[in-house]
């Protein structure tokens, strides 16, 4: 008897790895951040800012011999990879930001710094047929407007814009005027210009780096200063980050940086 149970628990313990073993395996999580410290610094965010970002990676990498990931998109399209090897996340306004960092332990608050500003535009058809020179224009019948709104399930920074440019003058007939030329609340702005070129609509409140990325398309009429809406470009840098990604985000408010930025509508 003595015998049988001796061999049963010897068994067993081939079976079960002791506690202190089981401790040591690092989790998935642990083994894909270890990996992607490669010397390969990985971004991750809305796009709109991507193309600038991507002229001052080019820049930073021929100086450096590092190379630097760009990804946009969606929040769910690339949320869960961004978990496990994101080494800087980027909001395109701080609300937004303020929302990625729900998902992202990683990233504390204080980690977060804005870099740049850029303002609300109204873009138009490439070639301005309904000859919209101002916010004004926007307001008079017929006119096919398209916003961006998170609708309480999108993060995206055209949440609210189009309300804080239209009551901007504590006017309210400019709201219900407003309001009623829109035909479509778009949740993000990849779905808004999307929006704009099937409907056929005449205007679009979104921010300078849309025209600026498809002249063939948008052409962009600023919003007079009394009514100018500004929102700005963050980062966050995660705890467990590549060593090279704090030098990166140096490069990035660099002057060489800051003329790359400035070309997209970016400032300081």
């Amino acid at each position: 008897m003595h015998r049988i149970l001796y061999t049963l628990l010897a068994f067993t313990a081939i079976l079960v790895p002791s506690a202190s073993m089981a401790q040591s395996q690092p989790s998935p999580t642990e083994v894909n951040r270890n990996q992607s410290l490669d010397g390969v610094i990985r971004l991750y965010g809305a796009c709109g800012p991507q193309n600038a970002l991507r002229k001052v990676a080019d820049a930073w990498e021929r100086g450096k011999g590092a190379k630097v990931k760009i990804v946009c998109g969606t929040e769910p399209s690339w949320s869960k990879q961004a978990q496990v090897d994101a080494d800087i996340i980027w909001g395109t306004s701080e609300q937004s930001m303020t929302a990625f960092l729900q998902s992202f332990p990683s990233f504390p608050s204080k980690s977060v710094v804005p870099i740049y500003l850029r303002p609300a535009i109204i873009a138009v058809k490439n070639g301005n047929p309904r000859r919209i020179q101002k916010f004004a224009d926007l307001l008079q019948p017929g006119i096919r407007i398209v916003v961006t709104e998170g609708s309480g399930i999108a993060n995206t920074s055209g949440t609210g814009t189009w309300e804080d440019i239209a009551g901007r003058l504590g006017n309210l007939e400019d709201v219900k005027r407003f309001r009623r030329n829109i035909v479509a609340f778009s949740t993000g702005s990849g779905a808004s210009f999307k929006a704009f070129k099937e409907l056929d609509a005449d205007a679009w409140i979104t921010w300078p780096e849309w025209a600026i990325d498809n002249p063939k398309v948008l052409q962009a009429i600023p919003i007079s200063s009394n009514r100018s809406i500004w929102r700005d470009l963050n980062i966050a840098l995660s705890s467990s980050a590549d060593p090279q990604a704090s030098s990166f985000i140096q490069y990035l408010i660099s002057d060489a940086a800051q003329k790359l930025m400035r070309s997209y509508g970016y400032v300081r």
